[in-house]
């Protein structure tokens, strides 16, 4: 008998490492659980295969909501959010302490629209030095 098939979701969640596409966060010390996100929204149009799917976590994914843009706080200009497909995160991101910095208008628009250096996500970041879940790799 061959072994069952490993569904979508558990393919999103192993290709992530079990992170946060977004901010990096690990879901071992969250109390609720991650999300399959897609990328591109189904509602625009986005696929459910999984070059379209990304490992989200609750607050990043309903701070994106439907969005595939936002507005730099740098430029004031509308750009693409960061995808976690095709960007690669650290031409995007870097870590200054527990804060993220963008480096890029996406990177940008990608922290200010998904609010990820709100207070919790800084708490979150230094809990999980304890156990060496942060940096992440």
């Amino acid at each position: 008998m061959s072994p069952a098939p490993i569904s979508p979701q558990r393919l999103v969640e192993q290709r992530a490492e079990g992170r946060c596409e977004y901010c990096r966060m690990h879901q071992s010390l969250q109390g609720a659980t991650f999300h399959v996100e897609h990328i591109h929204p189904k509602i625009r149009g986005g696929s459910s295969d999984l070059d379209n799917l990304a490992w989200c976590c609750p607050s990043c994914n309903l701070h994106k909501a439907d969005r595939i843009a936002a507005i730099d706080p740098q430029t004031n200009l509308s750009t693409p959010l960061f995808h976690p497909r095709h960007d690669v995160w650290s031409e995007h991101f870097q870590w200054k302490g527990f804060e993220l910095i963008g480096l890029t208008p996406a990177g940008r628009a990608t922290i200010a629209l998904l609010n990820l250096n709100h207070s919790r996500k800084i708490f979150i970041r230094q809990a999980e030095t304890r156990f060496n879940l942060f940096p992440p790799p």
